[in-house]
């Protein structure tokens, strides 16, 4: 079983977007990383200059780069910088994250990332008679729908999405913006305070969601931990893991180990509470229960896939 590092979805320095993925490059046991900006096209600009020595750094590892597209694109500067990434996919291989990246992509082999609504094996056929070689399914699809499309379709890599914040919702509007009193074409960056994302709470002070810009993420943290046995015999070919304000080294190795057996999964979990504390762990969605459950692993909870 593959493991990807999907972009990073917050606004974090240029220097320290830098460094994370050195660190990924020389340390982390993963097979393919996505870079690039997905959320906010105005964020771009920022590690614009340290792509090159990222993929090169990457590469140099043995690690595969993806260099993901936008969630949302509005803007005619948006279209214009998609068609340019779409374009120049023969050579750097592209994850559309929008299903406006294909008229530009020609038939070019290219992954599919998790905010495209792959919800059936019908849609994952259409994008592989397109050219997608990969896709990444969405958070919310249960393990039992991830099983029927991965069967129907083996010459595609199906992945899920198995650690980090649960992205939930995309929009026009930056709701960082309008909480600091600001518009989103004068919103002065303000997402850059919150580098792990800003927790909303509801009324009673409980934890909600999460808030990313113009991005609304899960306030509870998405581990596959200990569903990596059933989800091996579902045939999934890789878990993407999503990068958090935590030692994301010791998370890969984490899942690498339980996922080549070295490691019970219930120690890993235990192990993964203590590097990204104080946010609690959640599996509800690929068990076809709310996101923010935690379920357990007894007979019976993934179905016939256990």
């Amino acid at each position: 079983m593959q493991l990807t590092l999907g972009p990073v979805l917050y606004h974090w320095s240029p220097e320290q977007w830098r460094d994370f993925h050195y660190r990924i490059a020389d340390e982390a046991p993963v097979d393919t990383v996505v870079i690039g900006e997905a959320v906010c096209s105005k964020r771009a600009p920022f590690k614009q200059d340290h792509v090159p020595d990222v993929v090169e750094r990457l590469q140099a590892a043995g690690k595969r780069v993806l260099h993901a597209s936008l969630i949302l694109v509005s803007l005619p500067r948006e279209r214009r910088q998609t068609r340019a990434l779409m374009e120049a996919a023969n050579e750097a291989e592209v994850e559309i994250n929008d299903l406006t990246c294909l008229a530009s992509l020609g038939g070019r082999p290219f992954a599919a990332g998790p905010f495209v609504n792959v919800y059936n094996e019908v849609t994952a056929g259409f994008l592989a008679g397109r050219g997608a070689t990969r896709i990444c399914l969405p958070p919310e699809l249960p393990l039992t729908a991830a099983a029927t499309i991965a069967a129907a379709l083996p010459e595609v890599a199906i992945e899920l999405f198995a650690f980090g914040r649960a992205p939930l919702a995309i929009s026009a509007r930056c709701y960082h913006a309008r909480a600091h009193k600001a518009t989103k074409d004068n919103c002065r960056f303000v997402c850059e305070l919150d580098p792990d994302g800003m927790p909303v709470k509801t009324l009673d002070g409980d934890g909600f969601l999460s808030v990313n810009g113009v991005q609304t993420l899960a306030h509870g943290c998405t581990s596959l931990l200990r569903d990596i046995p059933a989800i091996r015999r579902a045939g999934l070919a890789s878990l993407r893991l999503s990068p958090q304000v935590c030692d994301m080294v010791a998370v890969a190795r984490l899942f690498r180990d339980v996922a080549d057996e070295r490691l019970d999964a219930e120690e890993a979990e235990r192990r993964l509470s203590e590097i990204y504390p104080d946010v609690p762990l959640a599996n509800g969605f690929l068990h076809g229960a709310a996101g923010h459950v935690r379920m357990g692993t007894g007979p019976g909870s993934l179905g016939e896939l256990r």
